[in-house]
């Protein structure tokens, strides 16, 4: 019993150490302005400044926005700015009584700031720490799971994704979330649990949808699955399930609803309001840009230089094998389908859209929501893996996480206009120090004219540090962590799958 206990604590002391790593390399870097996270931080202006949903007053520095009855909206679902104005109304008086105006521009830098790293940094951060527990539940040993916990955080474009006011990282952590609870159904003895579980199923899979109206079908997917892990026990607990997932979904329904009425006066996505002017192929190409799926684009998707997600992060290419062998466990066959399903339509949906690139971004950001589940088959392999294996996914991460940690130190949006940008621009900006290279702002467009520049930064630049030696402070940070890892770590851990 005490070794049992032991070991429970020992993997909470991890869990927290892996979080606060991850979390504190999201929030390290700010990576400035663009179109899309200046829709969403207008509308968080709009909503806390003007009590608004119109954002007249700040459209001008984002094309990304929606043109209705003479007003203009973010074009966004509003689930990130939803979590976000708690979070940044706290803020105002904390900055007031330090001596800084939450209306003047640094100000709105410092909320922005804290827009994402408390509405995007914090729940993908806590989502690597919710794949650690699943990886353990699946068998794997706590070296394992930690590797895939890591790598989803600092090795794939969801670190580039979780330092910027985008919602493709919160999306990742809400379908993660909801896959979590959903396997919790499978050991709920008590009709309050299967209920609670059920409720966060809903909430979580139906927040996803709030956050970016995609998700929907991988939303629908972990309702059903939730509802799998409860029939074997019997009618009496499907009904509880199918109750509690549709309380939670039913409150994200009336959120999302609620909100384009507002703004609209009807349930079409705020997609459809854009200028006739603004994203043509919107309207002219399928269904809001949506056709099907493109071979050549998911190849590219896969392995092209400009977006691949194996270029991107070389060891994520290993994830398919070991959802494949957890698969073969009888046991979590169908936590195995619903990531791999997850995973498939996320990269099947990004190879429909006209628009694939996804503008200037990392990786593939329409499919980036699926990444942590995916990361799942990376502990799933490590666990599977030999001695000698385990030092080629060592290596792969590695590199991994050198990329996305070039990209984070010079800018996340890469070029559209490149053919290889990680290559021809961001390797060469790296290695001569030029960091934070991205000058937009999230302020409007007087606010920026009439203060400088408002760009992007890292948390050492604002201790004075200069090009590479900016990163210092971080490298830091990770090699204490790393030496508290080994000092903590049994070295008789079983590395086995159980099964």
């Amino acid at each position: 019993m005490n070794s049992v206990l032991e070991e429970s604590s020992a993997h909470r002391k991890s869990a927290i150490l892996l979080g606060f790593v991850i979390f504190l390399s999201f929030i390290y870097f700010y990576e400035g302005g663009g179109w899309n996270q200046n829709s969403r931080f207008d509308l968080l202006r709009a909503i806390v400044e003007r009590h608004t949903l119109e954002i007249d007053a700040y459209h001008e520095n984002t094309g990304d926005k929606a043109h209705f009855d003479g007003h203009y909206y973010s074009d966004k679902a509003p689930g990130l700015v939803f979590l976000a104005v708690p979070f940044t109304v706290a803020a105002r008086p904390v900055m007031q009584a330090v001596g800084v105006d939450p209306g003047s521009p640094r100000g709105e830098v410092v909320l922005s700031y804290t827009a994402s790293a408390s509405a995007v940094a914090l729940p993908t951060a806590l989502a690597g720490v919710c794949l650690f527990f699943l990886a353990l539940r699946f068998g794997v040993g706590r070296s394992g799971a930690a590797f895939g916990a890591l790598v989803m955080g600092l090795g794939t474009p969801v670190w580039a994704y979780a330092s910027l006011f985008w919602a493709h990282a919160l999306v990742g952590a809400c379908l993660i979330f909801a896959f979590a609870a959903a396997l919790k159904l499978r050991d709920a003895g008590s009709t309050a649990a299967d209920f609670c579980w059920a409720l966060a199923v809903g909430l979580a899979a139906g927040w996803a949808t709030v956050t970016e109206y995609p998700a929907a079908p991988a939303s629908v997917m972990l309702a059903l699955f939730a509802l799998s892990q409860t029939w074997a026990r019997g009618s009496a607990a499907r009904w509880r399930t199918m109750v509690g997932v549709g309380a939670g979904a039913g409150f994200c329904v009336i959120v999302l609803v609620a909100y384009l009425y507002a703004a609209f006066g009807s349930i079409r996505p705020s997609y459809s309001y854009y200028d006739p002017n603004s994203f043509a192929f919107m309207q002219q190409r399928g269904y809001l840009g949506l056709t099907y799926p493109h071979p050549d684009r998911l190849l590219k998707l896969l392995f092209g230089c400009s977006r691949g997600i194996f270029i991107a992060s070389p060891v994520i290419i290993v994830a398919p094998f070991g959802l494949y062998w957890l698969w073969k466990e009888r046991t979590y066959r169908a936590a195995a389908l619903v990531a791999a399903g997850i995973a498939s339509y996320y990269f099947l949906f990004n190879a429909s859209f006209y628009w694939w690139k996804s503008g200037r971004s990392f990786g593939p950001r329409y499919a980036g929501a699926s990444i942590p589940l995916l990361c799942l088959g990376l502990s799933v392999a490590w666990a599977r893996a030999t001695p000698a294996w385990r030092r080629v996914l060592v290596a792969l991460a590695i590199c991994s996480v050198f990329i996305a940690l070039m990209a984070v130190s010079t800018t996340s949006q890469l070029s559209m206009q490149e053919s290889c940008p990680l290559w021809q621009s961001v390797l060469p900006a790296f290695w001569s120090g030029r960091i934070a290279l991205n000058h937009d702002s999230m302020l409007t467009v007087a606010e920026a004219r009439s203060s400088g520049e408002y760009g992007a930064f890292n948390l050492g630049q604002l201790i004075g540090l200069h090009g590479l030696a900016s990163l210092i402070p971080l490298l830091i940070v990770w090699g204490v962590a790393a030496v508290l890892w080994i000092r903590r770590t049994a070295p008789s851990e079983s590395e086995t799958l159980s099964g």
